[in-house]
């Protein structure tokens, strides 16, 4: 027991001092978790006899994971991502399924290894894809968006994965459970086919209706104490229940989870149990990777030092192959299509719970799941280095490349609307219920498609590329709404229609106040937030509840967003690019003044009519443009 607990304080410290290091480097928490464990094992030699029992815990973070991918899977939200999710998705795990099987027998390997590695290495790294497409703030782009259908599809595919292990398992009888696994009952030992058949259904129809009619009740009755560490306990019971019924009847603890998941997604108690999840699954989940690094065999390496970087180029080209082609067939454009294909061209973490599940059921020999995992480790490992060459594809696409294909636009309306997502389609049915004409354009094809198929106007084509707006009509058009939903692209559009076209006015919609500076400095003569009529609004809801009258909320939501609108366009004069606003002493002068302005407006009462400093001296995109870096004196 005390070797055990100093080897789990041995692992938690490193977690605590190595991890937030990988994650600035940019190598995301997995590859930190992989990193401690190969330094910890196979470097140092530190890992003890308690790695096994280590291990068996920290596979509940493998269950804990699925049961909270089942809960983030509406049925409505599955049924809208249908197209993608099935078609693309579907298709790429298929698709690699089949050709690393195919590869795996033609290196010796039978079909039953062979079919366990196609499972292992069609998957793609979740963690770390999504990570970095965050960063970069790609997840808006077309690509971003089909990766994460095919992430989520994938996801999904574990569970029927996990689910066919035991079928594959080398000596038959592979639907039993595993032999003493963490010394579980057995409740379909010694039954027949049809009794065993029969318990299985039987289990899996009743954790459907546990789901359904057992665990509400029994939350509303843990909720009515008021402890919130019943609310944990009362998770941890669901997930321990669940996975220790699943093991009893030899299915995977992950499928039955996975179900709970799924079951309990509608429930109003959804959001108490992922929080009450969450911290547990990433512990034990980081602790799984740990204990897959510290166990890698890197005496593979020393032996056959060429045949490793050969299975791993090998695995990404068979990936890069499957998924540019079906980029393609998706009509994904060419700068998004390399985003897509060579972003999930790496293996997943879920590889490696699939590579130890195959091994505990001698579905694969030891020799080659220590391949496996350290295959997978390398390729997660070079996902950096596959992001930096699509960034350099597309810089030399856009020098040396065709032009993109792009609708022509024979129309010439006074309004451009630029982006026709959620932001884009509210203002041009605004504009267009007026009676105005409006030339809608977007870079996402199957956007375009739905709207064409709702009766809406619009064309295919990226509203950044000069060709496009010149098709468009920006030489004679009166306004240009910019609603791209990517910030760069859109500050991009704001600044090269300003360039050429000095009198247009522009509407820009921000991400955030930052934002909003940018693209007043880029040239925007009016700047919306996302989210910021909507914050106004709900304010004025609230205050309604605090003795005000309707009248007198409106007209208070009113001065405040005056105010607001006039202090953005003074603080974009002080505003500097890359210093953060809190370390901009003009900024942070000027922002005081502005609130405390503010502040005395309002306490003056709702019906003050009171008129912000700036309305008495607006400043035009020209003068924000001139301004630079220097505060104003006024």
């Amino acid at each position: 027991m005390e070797s055990f607990l100093i080897q789990a304080t041995l692992y938690l410290g490193a977690i605590v001092l190595a991890v937030p290091i990988a994650s600035r480097l940019g190598l995301g928490s997995v590859l930190g978790y992989l990193l401690i464990g190969i330094v910890l094992g196979p470097v140092l030699g530190v890992v003890g006899a308690e790695m096994d029992s280590l291990r068996h815990v920290a596979e509940i973070g493998v269950v804990m994971m699925l049961f909270l991918i089942g809960l983030e899977l509406e049925p409505r939200a599955l049924w809208a991502m249908r197209d993608k999710l099935v078609g693309l998705g579907g298709l790429q795990v298929l698709i690699t399924l089949a050709l690393v099987t195919a590869a795996a027998m033609a290196f010796g390997q039978d079909w039953r290894a062979g079919l366990a590695m196609g499972m292992i290495f069609a998957l793609s790294s979740t963690a770390i894809v999504l990570q970095t497409l965050t960063e970069k703030k790609l997840m808006t782009t077309p690509g971003g968006r089909s990766a994460f259908s095919v992430l989520l599809m994938q996801d999904i595919a574990v569970i029927p994965m996990l689910a066919l292990m035991p079928f594959l398992a080398l000596g038959g009888g592979g639907h039993g459970p595993e032999e003493g696994h963490h010394g579980a009952a057995n409740l379909i030992a010694g039954l027949p086919a049809w009794g065993v058949t029969l318990v299985t259904l039987g289990a899996v129809a009743g954790t459907v209706l546990a789901g359904h009619y057992l665990v509400r009740p029994l939350f509303r009755y843990v909720q009515a104490a008021r402890l919130r560490e019943l609310n944990t306990a009362m998770a941890l019971v669901i997930v321990a229940g669940i996975a220790s019924l699943m093991l009893m009847v030899g299915l995977s603890p992950a499928l039955g989870t996975f179900l709970a998941g799924v079951v309990l997604a509608n429930s109003e108690f959804r959001h108490e149990l992922e929080s009450s999840i969450e911290p547990f699954k990433g512990l034990l989940l980081g602790l799984f990777f740990i204990t897959v690094g510290a166990g890698m065999d890197f005496s593979i390496v020393r032996e056959a030092p060429i045949l490793v970087p050969v299975y791993v180029v090998g695995l990404v080209m068979i990936k890069v192959a499957v998924l540019y082609g079906l980029a393609r067939a998706f009509k994904l454009d060419r700068d998004n299509r390399w985003l897509f294909t060579l972003g999930l061209a790496q293996a997943g973490e879920f590889g490696f719970v699939l590579s130890s599940f195959a091994a505990s059921q001698r579905i694969l020999p030891e020799g080659v799941a220590n391949m496996s995992n350290l295959v997978i480790a390398l390729s997660m490992l070079i996902t950096p280095a596959l992001f930096i060459l699509h960034q350099l594809l597309v810089r030399w696409s856009r020098v040396h490349g065709e032009t993109p294909e792009h609708d022509r636009i024979e129309e010439r309306h006074p309004v451009i609307i630029a982006g026709m997502g959620r932001f884009g389609l509210t203002v041009n049915r605004m504009v267009t219920m007026t009676g105005a004409r409006t030339t809608v354009m977007d870079h996402d094809l199957a956007a375009v498609q739905k709207l064409r198929r709702l009766g809406f106007k619009a064309s295919y084509g990226d509203p950044t590329r000069p060709e496009l707006l010149a098709s468009a009509g920006i030489e004679t058009a009166e306004v240009l709404v910019a609603c791209l939903g990517d910030p760069e692209a859109n500050t991009k559009l704001v600044a090269y229609a300003r360039r050429i076209r000095p009198d247009l006015h522009i509407i820009a919609r921000a991400r955030d106040r930052v934002h909003v500076f940018e693209l007043y400095r880029a040239g925007a003569n009016d700047v919306v937030r996302e989210l910021f009529d909507s914050a106004l609004r709900a304010g004025r809801f609230a205050i309604e509840k605090t003795g005000l009258t309707p009248f007198e909320a409106e007209n208070a939501e009113k001065t405040f967003f005056e105010f607001d609108r006039a202090a953005l366009r003074d603080l974009a004069t002080v505003w500097k690019p890359g210093v953060p606003i809190d370390r901009n002493e003009d900024y942070v002068a000027l922002s005081k003044l502005l609130n405390a302005e503010l502040e005395n407006a309002l306490a003056q009462g709702p019906l003050h009519e009171a008129t912000p400093r700036s309305h008495t001296d607006p400043i035009s995109p020209t003068e924000i443009l001139a301004a630079g870096d220097k505060p104003r004196t006024d």
